[in-house]
C-alpha cells in the first residue's frame, strides 16, 4: 500500500465521521463557548470544516506563512458550514492520487514570517492534519454533549446510539 492509498482510506473514513458531527451543529449554537479559553462553536466548526483542505494546501505549496492572510469564507449558517466542509473535503480528496506519491517525501514548513514553527516531510503534515481533524472533532463532541445533543459514534457506537445493544436485543 502506498502512502497515498493509506492516507486516502483514512481521509475518507475520518471525513465521513466528521460529516456526521458537523451535521448536528445548528447556527443557534454558533455562539456557545464552554470555557473562557475555548473557541466559540462557530470558530471551532469553521476550523474543523477547513482541515480536510490542508491536504491540498500541503501538496500544492512548500509552506504556510501566517504573516500572509489565511482567508476563509464567512460562515453564516449550518448550510454554509456544511458547504465549506464539502468544498474543502473535495479539494483534499482530489490531491490523494498516485501522481502525488513523490510529494510525500518533500519538506513543508509552517511559519509566521521569520519564526519557523515546524518543518517536516509533507507526509507528516498530512498525518498531522488528519490528527487535528480527529482532535477538533472530539472537542466538538464535548460541545455537543454539553448542549445535550446526542453524539454519533466515531469508531463504534456512542452512548447515544448503542447499536451493539440493539443488535443483542434483536437477537434475544
Amino acid at each position: 500500500m502506498t502512502l497515498i492509498e493509506f492516507f486516502k482510506k483514512q481521509y475518507e473514513e475520518e471525513g465521513a465521521i466528521t460529516r456526521k458531527f458537523l451535521a448536528l451543529v445548528k447556527e443557534d449554537d454558533f455562539g456557545f463557548k464552554p470555557h473562557p479559553r475555548s473557541m466559540v462553536m462557530k470558530e471551532l466548526v469553521k476550523h474543523l470544516a477547513d482541515l480536510p483542505g490542508w491536504i491540498h494546501l500541503v501538496l500544492t505549496t512548500e509552506e504556510l506563512d501566517f504573516e500572509n492572510a489565511y482567508v476563509q469564507p464567512e460562515i453564516k449558517d449550518s448550510e454554509d458550514m456544511m458547504a465549506y466542509f464539502e468544498q474543502r473535503y473535495q479539494e483534499g480528496l482530489s490531491m490523494l492520487v498516485p501522481e502525488n506519491e513523490a510529494q510525500m517525501q518533500l519538506p513543508w514548513t509552517l511559519r509566521n514570517g521569520d519564526i519557523v514553527y515546524w518543518t517536516d516531510l509533507k507526509m507528516e503534515m498530512i498525518r498531522t492534519s488528519l490528527s487535528q481533524q480527529i482532535h477538533h472533532r472530539a472537542q466538538l463532541g464535548v460541545y455537543l454533549r454539553l448542549l445535550d445533543i446526542p453524539i454519533p459514534g466515531s469508531y463504534g457506537p456512542s452512548a447515544d446510539e448503542n447499536e451493539f445493544a440493539a443488535m443483542e436485543a434483536a437477537a434475544a
